[in-house]
């Protein structure tokens, strides 16, 4: 059987720009590993590029896409995964993940617009992810988005990411938040839908805040702490696949350090928690 999961373990933090200076006296055992886009750092040199490899030579580090809009149209954009594979190469990046959905046509859309959930769709995508994976030399990790409108719509979102990432033979980054905002906006229980993903694909996972613009619309801002039904749903998703790698997302109105760390905390406290009964299983399973 497939092994999906990165080479990656533990909490993990989203390391912005911003975050460059108050994060060089914390400890990897504070911050198991870290994630940057790839096409904010590709080429930076000097000063900011210094900085960065002083980072990437401390901690695991993983990729996660903005711009290669895997669901767009427009021809698949191959000199950026060139330099992606150079750049993951470099810095000894354990792996590359990116949105299940598309931000340009004829020019960047600067916004993630979401894919018709059509069996058109599927094998418009699943293809241009093999295409990917070629040019990488490797798997990558398709990520489940947040959306607001599904045009053209023909199957259910759950149907459209396992028929993605069954043809694409591609993992999954599940993105707990997203998953939680999407069930509100659209009227779905969560729990199935999360049962009902193939959750051996999951490489690693992301879980992030977001805003309450109404009481049947979240939007995901990655701009406010975690909330509980949040944290529940990532305990549930750890008690079905084990303490999968997971990593905060931040983006803005970024708190002091010590509040970052006290959810990087919370997530490894939940994998603890889903550990801990299969390791005493383990144990008297041995001892009997």
């Amino acid at each position: 059987m497939t092994d999906h999961r990165l080479n990656i373990a533990g909490a993990g933090l989203g390391l912005r720009r911003a975050l460059l200076k108050p994060l060089e006296g914390v400890a990897t055992t504070d911050i198991n590993f870290m994630e940057v886009a790839p096409e904010n750092w590709i080429n930076v040199g000097g000063r900011l590029g210094r900085q960065f490899r002083a980072y990437t030579e401390r901690f695991a580090f993983v990729c996660h896409g903005l711009s290669l809009s895997i669901g767009s149209q427009a021809p698949l954009n191959v000199e950026l995964l060139k330099s992606v594979r150079t750049f993951m190469r470099e810095h000894n990046i354990r792996g590359y993940s990116e949105h299940l959905s598309y931000c340009s046509d004829d020019g960047q859309l600067y916004d993630l617009l979401p894919i018709p959930f059509t069996e058109a769709a599927v094998t418009h995508v699943a293809e241009r992810v093999r295409q990917a994976q070629d040019i990488l030399g490797e798997r990558i990790a398709i990520e489940n988005a947040s959306y607001y409108c599904a045009p053209g719509q023909e199957m259910t979102e759950l149907d459209f990411i396992n028929a993605v990432v069954e043809q694409a033979d591609c993992s999954l980054l599940l993105d707990v938040n997203n998953l939680y905002v999407n069930s509100i906006n659209h009227g779905y229980d969560p729990d199935a839908f999360l049962a009902g993903l193939p959750l051996e694909r999951v490489a690693y996972a992301h879980v992030a805040g977001h805003y309450h613009e109404a009481e049947d619309l979240r939007v995901d801002t990655h701009g406010a702490p975690v909330e509980d039904p949040v944290w529940a749903l990532l305990g549930e998703f750890y008690q079905r696949a084990g303490s999968v790698a997971t990593l905060l997302e931040r983006d803005f109105n970024i708190p002091p350090v010590p509040e970052l760390l006290t959810e990087v905390d919370k997530i490894r406290q939940l994998q603890a928690e889903a550990s801990a009964p299969k390791r005493r299983a383990s144990q008297a399973e041995a001892s009997g």
